[in-house]
């Protein structure tokens, strides 16, 4: 969803170079190379754009809905783990780039969803993304969100990445976070306390062209991953007027389930051996907050939570 605006963003500014206004796009390349590291500076939010009705319509048309189970204080800065990807990371969307509940179910925090450094290259893309909330997901932008030290800032990282992406089959529970543990060192070096988020329902959004490990389409999907910096699922849904195919999403209800925070003490330099122990018991919370929900959206007693 976002490369399709992207593309759009882009092709209009070609229109501009290639047209009689070309000469706004010399302005707004300057504006750009002013303006380069203000995504990794906290972005330039908008309540306004935030507060769009569509947004209104756009969480109502699943539903989505954010579960509160614990008070997160705003003396503290906080690291919010979502999971998982999905395909169009709707919860994470809609909860934390919307004027969504958020703000009256956790007065005093600010959420800022960060997404890969990519989509800031994106021409007039890059102005809207930060007026949602949205800023870059490199080191310095999470330091520099997680740095306030009056508190009140939550760092929203969608953990698996572009990757997790690409298991985001309905009823797919596998999450790519075995080998993530930049964002456990980033809560340890700025003492954010750690919340695991699970978004029931994330997967069931669209279906998804079967790529099993292993499968030709997979390898191919992931060595463009690599070389692009985001996937490419092969994915389907409904049409306008009718359910059989099209690329809007499925009406399957989003419940976005913000678990209890894990005290995170500064450690400016932690050992692997403490960051390893933090990622356990970050891993132990999630699936326990996993576990405690599941009964509530649907999933099956049996099955569980695959960390990969």
């Amino acid at each position: 969803i976002l490369s399709l605006v992207a593309e759009f963003c882009c092709g209009f500014f070609v229109i501009l170079i290639l047209g009689n206004f070309w000469f706004l796009a010399v302005l707004y390349l300057l504006w750009l190379y002013l303006d380069w590291g203000t995504p990794c500076a906290g972005g330039r939010r908008s309540q306004w754009v935030r507060s769009w009705t569509v947004w209104k319509y756009f969480r109502e048309y699943f539903p989505i809905h954010l579960i509160k189970t614990s008070e997160l204080s705003p003396n503290h800065n906080y690291l919010l783990g979502f999971h998982p990807h999905g395909v169009l990371v709707a919860g994470a969307f809609g909860n934390f780039c919307t004027d969504s509940p958020f703000k009256n179910l956790f007065p005093g925090l600010t959420p800022y969803l960060h997404i890969m450094p990519i989509w800031f290259g994106c021409p007039f893309f890059r102005e809207y993304v930060m007026s949602a909330g949205m800023v870059s997901a490199s080191k310095e932008s999470v330091s520099h969100v997680l740095n306030n030290k009056g508190g009140g800032h939550a760092s929203v990282i969608v953990i698996g990445g572009a990757e997790e992406s690409l298991n985001a089959h309905p009823g797919s529970l596998t999450l790519n976070i075995l080998k993530r543990k930049g964002f456990i060192k980033m809560a340890l070096k700025h003492g954010a306390h750690l919340v695991p988020v699970f978004s029931f329902g994330e997967n069931e959004l669209f279906k998804q062209v079967a790529n099993p490990k292993g499968s030709w389409l997979r390898n191919i999907q992931e060595k463009l991953q690599k070389i692009m910096g985001f996937a490419l699922p092969l994915f389907h849904a409904r049409g306008v007027f009718q359910y059989s195919f099209g690329l809007i999403p499925y009406r399957q209800p989003i419940h976005t389930v913000v678990g209890s925070p894990i005290p995170v003490k500064q450690n400016l330099n932690p050992t692997t051996e403490e960051i390893d122990q933090l990622h356990a018991l970050y891993l132990q919370k999630l699936k326990k907050l996993f576990e405690e929900h599941k009964s509530n959206y649907g999933i099956p007693a049996h099955k569980s939570l695959i960390f990969e």
